[in-house]
Order: C-alpha cells, then sequence, then structure tokens
C-alpha cells in the first residue's frame, strides 16, 4: 500500500481551498450558500490564523481537504479540533484519502495535546455516516446545534 502524503496549505492555495469548498456544496446541493471568496479565506486563514488546511495528495496532485481549527472543552480542560470540512474528489474515493486525512487530523490532534477530534455531518449523508462510524465515531445524539447567522445575528448584537 503506498503511503498517503499531506501537506498543509499556504497562501497560494486559496483558488484551491475556494475550490474544494465549492466542489463540497455542490455535493451537498448547498452552492449556492457559498459566499466565501479567496480574499475571505486570506484573512481569516492566513492572516488572523484561526483555521488550517491540509492537503491529500496523489502524485503531487491535491486530491482531497480537509479545514479544522481548534476549540476548546470546559470539562477537559483544553482544545480540540473541529473538522469544519472534509472532501474528496470523487474520482480519488475508496482508495482511502478520506481515511487517511481524518488519521492525519488525529496525529495532529495528539501532538498537540488536543482532548477530541469533532465534526459534524449531515443526516441524510449515509455513505459519510457509514464511514465515520466505521473509524469509531460515535455520533452525539443527544446534542442539537443551534445556529445565528445574518440579520438575526446583527439583530442580537444590538
Amino acid at each position: 500500500m503506498i503511503e498517503k502524503q499531506f501537506r498543509f496549505a499556504t497562501e497560494d492555495d486559496l483558488t484551491l481551498i475556494l475550490d474544494f469548498i465549492r466542489q463540497l456544496a455542490e455535493y451537498e446541493d448547498m452552492l449556492d450558500e457559498v459566499v466565501a471568496t479567496e480574499e475571505l479565506l486570506n484573512e481569516w486563514i492566513f492572516e488572523k490564523k484561526v483555521a488550517e488546511v491540509i492537503f491529500a495528495l496523489e502524485d503531487d496532485v491535491e486530491v482531497g481537504f480537509a479545514l479544522f481549527f481548534h476549540n476548546f472543552s470546559t470539562f477537559l480542560g483544553k482544545a480540540g479540533i473541529y473538522l469544519e470540512d472534509l472532501f474528496v474528489k470523487p474520482e480519488y474515493r475508496g482508495k482511502g484519502y478520506g481515511k487517511g486525512l481524518i488519521k492525519k487530523l488525529a496525529s495532529i490532534a495528539v501532538e498537540r495535546n488536543c482532548g477530541r477530534l469533532e465534526w459534524w455531518c449531515l443526516d441524510w449523508n449515509k455513505p459519510s455516516i457509514d464511514f465515520y462510524l466505521s473509524l469509531g465515531a460515535e455520533p452525539m445524539d443527544e446534542w442539537t446545534v443551534y445556529r445565528i447567522t445574518g440579520d438575526t445575528l446583527k439583530r442580537l448584537a444590538k
């Protein structure tokens, strides 16, 4: 088996990062919700450094990506890694790149002494759910995600 190769994104990868985000959004039938631009990604990933991106490579070509950031668990008293997005191009699925990205994130979490690695998954995405379960991930059935955005967020902030 060929060892999977990974690399962290640099500012030169902004177009590629945005392309992966759009491919993921298209897969999730949410492309119309993508308002991210290269300028915004540069500001938040590389200038403010609030998120990181790693790529999975095949023959030096980026075939998958993961965008993640640190969160914090008050109960554990330490940071964790939150996986915001993971996407492997369809033609490269089933070759271990998704598992490789998750394993890479797990190794980063261990290296950084994080308490956990977590993410959300859309309820309808059975292939991803089955994949995550096969890795030993546990669904958090007793939790509900809440979100405030846009005009509601602005009104609340007043």
